[in-house]
């Protein structure tokens, strides 16, 4: 039988007027790992805040088991700014197999000076030290508010194999859906003031979440037949009613609750049919920058962007990402080289340190000073608030002010203010970070019908499979691999050319010592028929490339019959198929050429 370690009891927290939960209750026992899903702006941080002490609640209680150690890593944790690194891992006690373990889970976080002092660390370097003092500290109970912010690809996966290995208790909030199915074992979902709990991983909870929303919505029909009327007699009946009477009246006002609830509407997806782009992008043409004598960026790389192409970058922090992008918009000097635009680009950035807003402005405001209206073609319209209602904004959120908003919901509207500009080439820099799972599936969504060019830095594997099907994997000092495929492709790809290069090494070792002067003259090149084949592919690729782009453009045109739409919709699976072996072929010959 697991130990309790927290129980929560009919919990309600409001600001003002606001409700965000009323009358919640949960429990969480020792090895279970949870984590906590919601709307941004509906509480996620301030339940996690409660549950720490840092902010107090209207009613209910909160039981923890007695002398249970918790370690609480905060969304926007603070410092000493004096302190070194050490010092705010431990608050200056120092045990010689604590300082050991520190310096291990420190160098995973890419941490490296421990004596280097906290002011002089990024925002984001400051989250790992904090993600390091809790993990060294070794708690009953961890909590984890976004745990995988700031965090690069190689991080993401060692910290989950840190936290799913072992007994180790968690609670987290965090939208990175792929870290959600890999640790965690319970969901909870904070959902119109309640709480909802689904007993297994992320994909069990979607599965069951769907079911629950399919239940509710048919009660809810139920209820609004029944409450018509119900509503008829309570006009009918006078003022002095009897005893059964008052019971039902009673009944009435429980059947209305249920009749006035509000049930999540699927979105319609936001197709616009009114962005036009050249069929010349830009030409990446032998850019080389570097930062002093070995932080290299780039070296004579040349790279020529295709019409509609969707692009991932991805790397770990530091490899020069960030610094490529704003090169290519011109907001960062080149060492060498060019890139040359077409005339049609018209670029949106949404850049990771965002917008500076004027809090005292409304949210409806901030988008309708840049536009009433976006253009959706075929002489079609969307209103400001309609664009903002669509990314979840309510009509009463989009009077509000923008101090009033979540973090989350303020990178919302910053990338609202980004897309309202109606630009054809979206160059999107974390954009998923601090986004709520449902804003990210509107946004995944968006991007695949976006009928212009993206390009996309982001950790969040899940988001990155959705949306891209072409990657630049930046892998330090100036080298930069260019992938035919999505991310989770592209690792299955590197793990295997990892295991063919170790067993490679491991026959090739005997005779290295008597080859090394052969080498070059040795090399495995292509042979004739290869040479064909890999001409022949690329003429392929080209041709099914085209060929998506075409189904995809018809299927958004609305002029399809029923048949061609079936038809065209079964041709689409397998020819994104086709296309992955084909890419992947290409691939293996490219590594001969």
């Amino acid at each position: 039988m697991p130990v309790p370690y927290l129980d929560v009891q009919q919990l309600t927290k409001s600001f003002g007027a606001q409700v965000l939960f009323r009358n919640i209750s949960f429990s969480i026992a020792e090895g279970q790992k949870v984590g906590l899903i919601a709307q941004n702006g509906t509480g996620k941080s301030t339940l996690l805040s409660i549950l720490t002490g840092k902010e107090g609640y209207d009613s209910g209680s909160i039981i923890y088991r007695k002398d249970l150690r918790i370690g609480f890593l905060e969304q926007s944790p603070v410092f000493n700014p004096d302190d070194t690194v050490l010092d705010a891992c431990f608050n200056h006690e120092g045990e010689e197999d604590k300082v050991l373990k520190a310096k291990q889970i420190l160098t995973q976080l890419k941490i490296s000076n421990l004596a280097q002092p906290m002011k002089q660390l990024s925002g984001g370097q400051q989250k790992r030290v904090a993600l390091a003092n809790v993990l060294i500290t070794n708690p009953d109970l961890i909590i984890l508010d976004e745990p995988t912010n700031h965090l690069d690809l190689d991080m993401i996966v060692w910290l989950e194999g840190y936290l799913a290995r072992g007994n180790k208790t968690l609670l987290m909030v965090t939208h990175d859906r792929f870290f959600l199915d890999k640790v965690c074992s319970i969901i909870l979902e904070l959902d119109n003031q309640t709480i909802y709990t689904y007993r297994g991983n992320y994909s069990y909870y979607l599965e069951k979440r769907q079911e629950r929303i399919e239940n509710t919505r048919a009660e809810v029909a139920r209820a609004n037949n029944l409450y018509r009327r119900e509503l008829e007699w309570m006009r009918r009946m006078p003022q002095a009613r009897g005893h059964k009477a008052r019971y039902r009246e009673e009944a009435f006002y429980e059947l209305e609750k249920i009749a006035k609830q509000r049930i999540e509407e699927r979105q319609i997806r936001l197709k616009s049919n009114g962005i036009y782009i050249g069929s010349k992008i830009f030409e990446c043409q032998y850019i080389s920058k570097k930062y002093g004598e070995d932080n290299v960026i780039t070296k004579d790389f040349y790279y020529n962007f295709s019409r509609y192409e969707k692009m991932g970058i991805v790397g770990n922090n530091g490899t020069g990402k960030s610094t490529f992008i704003k090169m290519l918009l011109g907001l960062e000097p080149i060492d060498q080289g060019r890139f040359d635009i077409g005339d049609t680009v018209n670029f949106g950035y949404f850049s990771q340190e965002g917008l500076q807003f004027n809090e005292q402005q409304k949210v409806i405001d901030v988008i309708t000073d840049i536009a009433e209206y976006i253009d959706m073609g075929n002489g079609k319209h969307l209103s400001a608030s309609q664009f903002l209602q669509f990314f979840l904004f309510s009509p009463e959120q989009q009077h509000n002010y923008v101090y009033k908003l979540s973090g989350g919901e303020k990178r919302k509207l910053y990338l609202c203010t980004v897309l309202m500009k109606n630009p054809n080439f979206l160059v999107l820099d974390e954009p998923t970070n601090d986004l709520d799972i449902q804003t990210l599936q509107i946004l995944e969504e968006y991007l695949t019908d976006f009928p212009g060019c993206v390009i996309v830095i982001s950790h969040d594997r899940y988001f990155m499979d959705k949306v891209v099907d072409h990657l630049l994997v930046f892998k330090g000092n100036g080298v930069i691999k260019d992938f035919p495929g999505n991310y989770t492709q592209y690792r299955e790809w590197a793990s295997l050319k990892s295991i063919e290069e170790e067993k490679h090494q491991k026959n090739e070792a005997p005779a290295k010592a008597e080859r090394v002067s052969h080498r070059n003259d040795n090399r495995r090149r292509m042979s004739f028929k290869e040479k064909r084949e890999f001409e022949q592919l690329e003429k392929e690729i080209a041709a099914l490339e085209e060929e998506q782009r075409k189904i995809e453009e018809q299927l958004c045109s609305g002029t399809l019959s029923v048949e061609e739409l079936t038809e065209k919709s079964k041709r689409l699976p397998s020819l994104k198929d086709e296309l992955d072996e084909k890419s992947m072929r290409w691939l293996e010959l490219s590594e001969l050429c």
